[in-house]
């Protein structure tokens, strides 16, 4: 004689948090088109992830955050290196330009 089996409880995820969307795309305008995006993708990123994890699993959109965290760090890195370059041109500019070339 077989038993029915009883119903199986199903797994609903959490929802995502309020800001998850808003961190992903600062990292990806961060990273491809606006650097000054990434600083805010970043900050937002880790405030979002730490109010995610004192959650305890109510809230989720970890991974969206994640990736959107770490776009931010790639995009004030990369803002940082194109600030320093542009810097050193300038001061490579402004040496040149008061060299004197006269032979005279």
């Amino acid at each position: 004689m077989s038993y029915p089996m009883p119903p199986q409880g199903g797994y609903f995820r959490p929802p995502d948090h309020p800001q998850a969307t808003l961190v992903m795309v600062l990292g990806v305008l961060g990273v491809a088109f606006c650097g000054l995006c990434a600083p805010f993708a970043w900050l937002k990123g880790k405030s979002t992830l730490a109010e995610i994890d004192a959650s305890n699993g109510t809230v989720g959109g970890r991974s969206q955050v994640y990736a959107g965290y770490i776009m931010g760090i790639i995009g004030t890195v990369m803002l940082a290196f194109a600030l320093l370059i542009g810097i050193l041109a300038a001061v490579l500019i402004l040496i040149g330009a008061s060299a004197d070339t006269s032979t005279y």
